[in-house]
Parts: C-alpha cells; sequence; structure tokens
C-alpha cells in the first residue's frame, strides 16, 4: 500500500480525509500535518509515497515546491484545485503529480492518488488543454527568437532539472529509460550552449517562471529563492 501524508490547514478537513483514507486499502495514512513547517520537515523525515495538500493551506504552494525539491520521489497531489488557469500553471510548475477538485467522489480522490504513485497525471480535460497550451506557449516563445528552440518534451525535462530532479527521477515521472533522459539533457545543454545542469536554470527561467502578473498574487515565501523552513 502507498504511504500517505495529508497536509490541511482546517484540523477537522485533516482528520476526516484521514479517517476516509485509512479505510482505503490501497493506502496508508501515515501522518497528518496543519502548517508549512511540519509538512515539509514530516515528507523529508519520513518520505512517504504521497502528499495530499489542501490548497487552501496557508503558502500551499511554497509547500509543494520544497517538498518536490527536496524529496523528489515524494508525489504530491493538490487537492480543491481553482477553476483558473493561473492557479493550475503556478501548481505545474511548483511539481504536483496530480489534481483534484474541490466537489470530486472519495473514489475519484483514490484514483488520483493511485495515478501518482505510478507516475500518470489524472486530471480534467480541461486542466490537460491548459497545460498543453502552456507547453506550447513555452515553446512557440522560444522558437519565436527568445531563446534557444527546445522541443516540448526537452522543456518539460528543463522544468524538472530546474526542479531539482536526478536523471533517474525524471524518468520515473516521465516513464522512460534513463538514457532517453540522459539524451534528453545532452541536446538540452547543447541548444543551451552551457556545460552544466545548474546553468539550464539560469538559461531557461524567464520562460519556465510564472509572469510577473502571476508572480505578484502568489505568497510571498513561495517567491523567496530558499524554500527550507526557518
Amino acid at each position: 500500500m502507498a504511504s500517505l501524508l495529508i497536509v490541511a490547514g482546517i484540523r477537522l478537513y485533516r482528520d476526516g480525509l484521514s479517517d476516509m483514507l485509512r479505510r482505503e486499502s490501497r493506502f496508508t495514512v501515515m501522518d497528518t500535518a496543519g502548517d508549512a513547517q511540519t509538512a515539509i520537515a514530516c515528507a523529508q523525515a519520513r518520505r512517504p509515497d504521497l502528499v495530499l495538500i489542501d490548497l487552501a493551506t496557508a503558502d500551499s504552494l511554497y509547500v509543494i515546491q520544497a517538498i518536490v525539491r527536496h524529496s523528489p520521489e515524494v508525489h504530491v497531489v493538490a487537492l480543491g484545485m481553482p477553476d483558473s488557469e493561473a492557479d493550475l500553471i503556478r501548481c505545474a510548475e511548483a511539481g504536483v503529480a496530480g489534481y483534484v477538485s474541490r466537489d470530486a467522489s472519495l473514489a475519484e480522490l483514490g484514483d488520483t492518488l493511485e495515478c501518482a504513485v505510478r507516475g500518470e497525471l489524472r486530471c480534467t480535460p480541461r486542466a490537460a488543454r491548459l497545460l498543453l497550451r502552456r507547453v506550447a506557449s513555452l515553446a512557440a516563445g522560444l522558437e519565436s527568437g527568445a531563446g534557444p528552440s527546445l522541443t516540448a518534451r526537452e522543456l518539460e525535462v528543463a522544468g524538472m532539472i530546474d526542479a531539482g530532479l536526478g536523471n533517474k527521477d525524471i524518468a520515473r515521472r516521465l516513464g522512460i529509460e534513463v538514457s532517453t533522459v540522459k539524451n534528453h539533457v545532452h541536446s538540452i545543454l547543447e541548444k543551451l550552449q552551457v556545460h552544466r545542469r545548474g546553468e539550464v536554470a539560469r538559461r531557461l527561467r524567464p520562460l519556465l517562471r510564472w509572469s510577473a502578473a502571476d508572480a505578484g498574487a502568489a505568497p510571498a515565501a513561495l517567491r523567496s529563492q530558499d524554500p527550507r523552513p526557518r
């Protein structure tokens, strides 16, 4: 069974989720957390297979980014996805492995968590369309002269490099061979004319990050460069 950490700011809500999911034979609820520091510390110390985080929790995007950066093998699923393109893109860029709307059933929640463990993304057709449009927009921006021409897959790999994932983690997330990831990384380095993985983020961040308007709406903690709890 997959181990699960539940993060929600309201105790009654996280306890209710915990009770419901404990009855599911597919998951073992390892722990719950009600704030950013507790959630990040628990994820790093206990390394659950999954983190289910209520987006209404304070600094939820910061928590997602910190967990993905420091524990890339942990799959984070966002609960309570707002019906907003900007919010969905922010979650994707933070590194979520799945989305669950607030009106989803318990069965739908369980299916989404199972998909995340397998490295699959389960989302609505609208969310898929928005994500694909975002990838196309980034690719078009690069091809129009804003930067080197990377394929959609290379952009995806570059985003994961930016999040701190190694080749094995990227391969697992994408369901491809490590050798294929290495080929993508080599191609990205060549196209960006850099020699180290750490330089990829510097070259692509203006295209991978949010627009200035969107970033201004994000929690201040998420915009900080070091997501570790202080």
